[in-house]
């Protein structure tokens, strides 16, 4: 999808009636990406359903295409990959188009470097930005070979892999699921052992996904907070049906919004509840959110539950840098919940917020003031002061960032005058029905 000015659809939102009803969120997007990814890598058909159907997730199935597989679309959400076998992968014959989609580029890379194929990996212009040295220097150290690359390490990216990928033990830089799991790919085709340190536990869905295919995979703790995760090298991998859970960061935008529309009230189905994803819910308790765990039950190897989401008053809390991993997609969307709480809440060490699709730390801040709310950034922290209601009436540049776009069209639901995002073409890549969804719970949106 390319962006351009002309194409660009501004939207409005503005104070609605109590939100009312039951919605269930779309697919994981970290599940989607990797369930494709297992496919093309087993020898056999993987069935999954629940898919997210989102431009991100879409081009990861092309990528899969292209390097050997046969990805069909049965019906919505419900696909099938018939995989080439890991060591069996075929050199693309054109250009990997990742889009938007920094995790898909990423993973694929690890995929990629583990194979004696060469690959060319580019995407959209907010992609071209994004840093992916952090994911070649330890595909490096196992015998990839980088033939060129945009400066500072950015796409469009040539990979020549290897047949032969080195056992490698490494200590991520940043607590990293793309970083992680980009080495994990790249080892399933080790003919030993690869080892990954984090000082952060990240997200581990590559790690319960590598036991759903059958590979030989060990996680302990390292440190306070850390994780040392032991992988086997080619194990041989079996088709296994996926269960997609509805995305948590997807989640996060209705449950916000019942939060801060009076009178609202309403179910969220089928949320992951992965104690690696729910910083935020965590972080709304603390606040005094009114939020029911319903139903825990076990779907696709992970915990999910249905949440009823009642209006509440909310209090700021200060949020540890030690939650960071768990909630990283979903500081935008807590820094409106924030706006709308009393008092300060301040949210710590968000360094990596500024390498995501957009600088997130930045585009939060200068949305928030347009919405005039009281906000200030100090080293990596970002400080909200809530006073229990917004005034709105901003216009906010969404740098194509899909999840600054939708946290402010939230706040507009509920801010005195109308919030304004300059484009929500992006929506698509992670949430295609968040507008059909928030209507129908009583959303008030409209075309700018």
């Amino acid at each position: 999808m390319s962006h351009s000015h002309q194409s660009a659809q501004p939207l409005s939102s503005k104070r609605s009636l109590p939100l009312k009803g039951r919605l269930k969120p779309p697919g994981d997007k970290s599940i989607s990406h990797r369930s494709l990814i297992f496919g093309l890598l087993c020898v056999g058909t993987t069935e999954i359903s629940g898919l997210l159907e989102g431009d991100d997730v879409l081009r990861t199935g092309e990528a899969c295409r292209a390097l050997g597989a046969t990805v069909i679309r049965h019906s919505e959400g419900r696909w099938s990959v018939q995989g080439m076998g890991l060591g069996s992968l075929m050199a693309p014959k054109h250009v990997l188009d990742f889009g938007n989609a920094g995790t898909g580029s990423r993973l694929m890379m690890g995929v990629v470097g583990g194979h004696a194929i060469r690959a060319t990996f580019d995407g959209d212009a907010s992609l071209r930005k994004r840093p992916m040295r952090r994911i070649l220097d330890p595909l490096q150290l196992m015998g990839v070979k980088i033939i060129s690359q945009a400066e500072g390490g950015r796409c469009p990216i040539i990979i020549q892999g290897t047949a032969e990928p080195a056992p490698i033990e490494y200590k991520t830089p940043v607590a990293s699921a793309q970083i992680k799991s980009a080495i994990l790919f790249a080892g399933l085709n080790s003919p030993g052992r690869t080892v990954v340190i984090e000082a952060e536990a990240s997200r581990d869905h590559t790690e319960k996904m590598l036991r759903h295919f059958g590979a030989e995979v060990t996680s302990v703790a390292e440190g306070a907070h850390g994780r040392r995760i032991t992988l086997e090298g080619r194990p041989e991998l079996r088709p296994n049906p996926v269960v997609v859970p509805a995305d948590p960061s997807s989640a996060a935008f209705p449950i916000v919004a019942a939060l801060i529309v009076p009178g609202s009230d309403i179910i969220v189905e089928s949320v992951m509840m992965n104690p690696l994803r729910t910083g935020l819910l965590t972080t709304l308790l603390e606040m005094g959110a009114d939020i029911d765990v319903l139903d825990r039950r076990i779907e696709g190897g992970e915990d999910v539950a249905d949440l009823r989401v009642r209006a509440s008053h909310l209090l700021g809390v200060d949020v540890p840098a030690e939650r960071a991993p768990s909630m990283i997609d979903e500081y935008p969307i807590l820094a409106v919940a924030a706006s709308f709480a009393i008092g300060e809440t301040r949210m710590r060490g968000l360094q990596e917020l500024r390498v995501k699709e957009s600088d997130r730390l930045e585009a939060v801040a200068q949305g928030l003031h347009q919405a005039k709310v009281d906000c200030a950034i100090e080293a990596d922290d970002l400080i909200v002061r809530g006073r229990g209601h917004v005034a709105g009436g901003g216009v906010v540049e969404t740098h194509l960032d899909h999840r600054i776009a939708m946290s402010f069209l939230i706040l507009g639901l509920a801010s005195s005058k109308p919030m304004t995002i300059d484009d929500e073409t992006m929506i698509a890549t992670s949430f295609p029905t968040f507008k059909s969804l928030m209507i129908k719970l009583g959303a008030q949106f409209e075309q700018a």
